[in-house]
């Protein structure tokens, strides 16, 4: 930091200068830094004072700030207004005529390039209210012909390329917990005037003897109210004393400190260049800066600044600007700002309008104001010279009367505090409490008594939002709000601003133009609802799809549907739709700086999610499901399905098995009932997934990380595209020798193991349920059996025909096992059952329904299935003996279709018992066939002679040759 090394000997505060100096030296014995701080702050104030730039320090959503602006803009009348703000936010401010206040100015870069990837999206906000003196500036600078505007503040770029990530003077985060104070969501603020102790010593200091108990309160005390009936040479020389203060006790902070003298070379550079490009005249300009800013020390202070700062050039960031919805809660949330206390800040402005009749600057059309009525052309009043007016003109010492005169004792306003004692009471009704005419007068009276305790003849609106807290609230609140809350929305409420449609980007009017036919006024905050028949109106169609997608783009809540949905391959004829678009404005508004059209920016979003460098096989799965749901048409759904088999190609983990499988399947049947052939990327997927997943079964197996759904799932992808995969020209085998390499250690996968043998005919169900008896057998593997039984209901996603299998399992367990084993044991059952495998109980259910008795009476004669023991039938008579015997039993059938034939023929007789069946008839009445397929397979063996009984061999096992031939000619693809 280059300080000034010499001190301003102006005669207007040598005697503030004497003051100090023998102060300095009663307190402290002698010249130290004591003195150097208090002379100091003199020379501070000074130095602003003689610039001949008038220099305008506020600070930030101040009535005093923004009623003492009113008064010198209608003075002065500058032609020039220097303001702190973003210089790359001025195309911005003349839409705020289109916009009910607060709002606030943001710029938004989704696609960062300088900054770290971590960082994205960067956003910064500046909020706007009516009683600030930013607001009354930019509404005289635009709607005053020949004035001009000028922001010299750092731009967006610059806010982030001078952060460390941290927050910065005028640079915070917002935290909040409401609805209405996560209005800015996680942008960076930047505001006009953030005048706060950053000693945290001085900060305690102030409040412990003012009895306040948080910074907003002392402000409004011992700033606020004594500054508003003050002169305009006397708030500049209050405020430039405030910010030279603050900026000198600032220990401990050398990154922030300089970042602000940053922001000061940069906004006097930025000065410089105007006035030497335009030959304005100083003494016809206005600077509006922050107070702390307003005591700067750098080299660069002044239009005779010595520095040469180097601006350094914006990154290649592309940046997005727009106005988004406020509200007074998201100020205090974003700037660490006492609750309620911009509220009150309001309540006091309109006061002090009301008091002092100064008639504040409007923009001419703004939303939420009165109409102005005719403009008369009157003479201006010669205003009195003052020393900001008169370039070289010594200014007066109005600092050194100010900190003389005692406090104003304001005289208690006992109607105006009934008034308000009446309305807590009415509002805490109407929320539930239990309050009455008594509740009224107690807060009145603990008004004036809290009031007194803090040397206040006035109860503040903190004395009485105190005093309603503690003679209205009980142990628990009834309602939503609370007494504290009550107090805020009647000083004013928690306002909420909105940004007019012309203020709205391309985007967020497309969409409230596609959703004009519901005849819905979806700009006001709240929920509409919204009934869709599509049937009777068809051009709501086009309405459900925009609300589609804008379910899938915004925020939870903004586009909630009652009725109806939207699946692959399902389309509802009718709808209901909660909306509130009015309440998530900013959502869509930030929607707006991604693109042009909801189409536009969701393709960019599924396309930045299957090309992440993260992005998983079951996400590029999720996003060709919505390029299909929600975009329609092949071409993106197929790139996306392509970028699917590389991702699937490189994953070397089974972590997503289970979602890939869900998402594979309603694909397929999406595309076998919608398509007349399926697309040529997903024949590639299953035949790719069929090789992939037969490779990893071994190792998933073993692998102690993967679950067993996930083995579950493998295998269900597997069993259930075996007959896509095979006609694909996938090979059969590759999955035997895969679950035969598998051998795993746990007892579920074991389990899956089994029943995947099963499946595959290596092992039959009569083994399964040997080893599960001897399972039950084996009192050491007791203790696992429910992890068993976890692995046999996974295995009915792959497996689904072993369900009675499962139920014969869990059966037994509980007919063989004793109580002292099986009441331990049963809790361990059901949650090893319920955690998981909680998604395939209802199959199991289902199988356990079929199988069990319907009612209890017949619970004690029922014999299970699996015990019944098979009856000795006895020989078949002749007729069954072929196999057919309904034929014989019911002639009248084969009546009817033979004589629907033609056919004359009448019932072959029956057979002779001792002879036995005549065997395969056709093949010895038409013998031409069979030796015309024996030529085509090259078999040469002779007819075999009849035999007297055939039905005891077969013609596979007399002929076997031919069989062989054509089983190889079925195998062939």
């Amino acid at each position: 930091m280059s300080a000034i090394s010499e001190k301003p000997t102006s005669p207007p505060f040598a005697a503030l200068r004497g003051q100090l100096h023998e102060a300095a030296a009663e307190f402290s014995g002698g010249q130290d830094a004591l003195e150097g701080i208090l002379l100091g702050l003199v020379d501070d104030v000074d130095r602003a004072v003689a610039e001949p730039l008038e220099i305008f320090p506020v600070c930030h959503h101040s009535p005093a700030s923004a009623l003492a602006m009113a008064r010198r803009l209608r003075e002065k009348q500058p032609k020039v207004v220097y303001l702190e703000l973003c210089e790359d936010m001025a195309p911005l401010l003349t839409e705020l005529r289109n916009c009910r206040l607060p709002v606030a100015v943001q710029a938004f870069a989704s696609d960062i390039d300088g900054f770290p990837p971590d960082w994205a999206p960067l956003s910064v906000v500046a909020p706007i209210t009516e009683a600030s003196a930013e607001y009354q500036a930019v509404a005289y600078a635009l709607d005053t012909p020949g004035v001009e505007l000028v922001l010299v503040d750092r731009s967006s770029d610059h806010v982030f390329q001078w952060d460390t990530r941290r927050p910065a003077d005028g640079g915070t985060h917002a935290a909040g917990t409401e609805p209405e104070a996560a209005l800015h969501g996680e942008a960076v603020g930047v505001e006009i005037g953030d005048l706060r102790p950053r000693f945290a010593e001085l900060e305690e200091h102030l409040l412990r003897h003012g009895k306040v108990r948080h910074w907003s309160e002392w402000w409004h005390q011992f700033v606020e109210v004594p500054l508003g009936d003050s002169d305009h040479d006397t708030y500049r020389q209050v405020m430039f004393l405030i910010g030279s203060l603050f900026r000198r006790l600032a220990p401990g902070q050398g990154e922030r400190v300089r970042v602000d003298e940053d922001r000061e070379r940069y906004m006097w550079t930025r000065m410089r260049e105007h006035l030497a490009a335009t030959g304005t005249d100083p003494a016809d300009c206005l600077y509006v800066c922050g107070a702390f800013h307003a005591a700067s020390r750098v080299d660069e202070f002044g239009v005779h600044g010595t520095g040469d700062f180097a601006i350094s050039p914006r990154t290649a960031t592309t940046w997005q600007y727009g106005l988004i919805p406020s509200s007074h809660a998201a100020i205090e949330a974003q700037f660490g700002l006492a609750p309620g206390s911009v509220s009150i800040a309001a309540t006091e402005w309109a006061k002090n309008l009301k008091r002092t009749r100064v008639k504040p600057f409007r923009l001419e059309g703004q939303a939420g104001t009165k109409k102005p009525g005719a403009r008369r052309t009157a003479a201006k009043a010669p205003a009195p010279v003052l020393a900001s007016d008169a370039g070289s003109a010594p200014a007066e010492d109005r600092l050194t009367g100010f900190l003389q005169q005692p406090p104003v004792l304001h005289t208690l306003d006992e109607a105006e505090l009934l008034g308000w004692s009446v309305d807590i009471v009415r509002a805490a009704r109407r929320n539930g409490y239990l309050a009455s005419t008594a509740d009224a007068i107690a807060v009145f009276e603990t008004s004036i008594l809290l009031a007194a305790m803090r040397d206040r003849a006035k109860p503040t609106p903190y004395d009485f939002q105190d005093a309603a807290v503690t003679c209205i609230e009980k142990d628990t609140v009834p309602g939503r709000r609370d007494v504290r809350r009550l107090v805020e929305i009647m000083m004013g409420g928690d306002r909420i601003g909105q940004v007019g449609y012309d203020a709205l980007p391309p985007l967020a009017r497309d969409v409230h133009d596609r959703l004009a036919p519901l005849e819905l006024n979806l700009q006001q905050r709240g929920v509409r609802r919204a009934l869709l028949d599509m049937t009777s109106r068809p051009e709501l169609r086009a309405c459900s799809d925009v609300l589609w997608m804008l379910r899938r783009l915004l925020p939870p809540g903004a586009a909630r549907t009652v009725m109806g949905e939207r699946r692959l391959g399902e389309r509802s004829i009718q709808e209901s739709w909660d909306l509130s678009l009015g309440t998530h404005q900013r959502a869509l508004i930030e929607l707006g700086y991604e693109g042009v059209s909801l189409e536009q920016v969701l393709e960019q979003r599924l396309r930045r999610t299957a090309y992440g460098t993260q992005a998983t096989t079951a996400e590029v799965l999720a996003a060709v499901e919505g390029a299909t749901l929600y975009l329609g048409g092949r071409r993106l759904a197929d790139e996306l399905g392509t970028r699917a088999l590389e991702v699937l190609a490189g994953e070397r983990t089974v972590d997503g098995a289970p979602e890939v499988l869900r998402r594979v399947r309603g694909l397929l049947a999406y595309y076998r009932t919608s398509e007349p052939v399926l697309p040529t990327w997903i024949e590639s997927f299953v035949r790719a997934g069929y090789a992939h997943y037969c490779t990893l079964l071994p190792t998933a197996f073993r692998d102690e990380d993967a679950t067993v759904g996930q083995v579950a799932a493998m295998l269900g992808f597997l069993f259930s595209m075996e007959s896509l995969a095979l006609s694909l020209g996938c090979d059969r085998t590759q999955l035997e020798l895969a679950v035969a390499q598998s051998h795993p250690r746990d007892p579920a996968k074991t389990a899956l193991l089994w029943a995947a043998q099963v499946q595959l005919g290596t092992l039959s169900r009569g083994e399964l349920r040997g080893r599960c008896d001897e399972l039950l057998g084996n009192p050491l593997v007791v203790p696992s059996y429910p992890r068993y039984l976890s692995g046999f209901v996974h295995a009915l996603e792959p497996v689904p025909g072993l369900a009675d299998v499962v139920v014969e399992a869990v059966s037994n367990a509980f007919a063989r096992l004793p109580d002292p084993v099986l009441l331990p044991w049963l809790p361990t059952l059901i949650t090893t059952l319920r955690s998981n495998a909680a998604e395939l109980a209802p199959l199991l259910i289902r199988e356990a329904g079929r199988i069990f008795p319907a009612r209890l009476a017949a619970l004690d004669a029922w014999v299970p299935p699996w015990h019944e023991q098979p009856q000795v039938q006895a020989p078949p008579a002749a007729a069954a003996t072929r196999g057919a015997a309904l034929l014989p039993l019911h002639p009248e059938t084969c009546d009817a279709v033979a004589e629907l034939l033609g056919c004359t023929d009448g019932w072959a007789p029956a057979e002779d018992p001792a002879t036995g069946p005549a065997g395969a008839a056709l093949l010895f009445t038409h013998r031409a066939t069979c030796d015309a397929l024996a030529d085509l397979l090259g078999c040469r063996e002779p007819w075999a002679p009849t035999a007297p009984v055939l039905h005891s061999e077969s013609l596979t096992t007399r002929h076997p040759a031919t069989a062989r031939a054509v089983a190889a000619l079925l195998a062939t693809p």
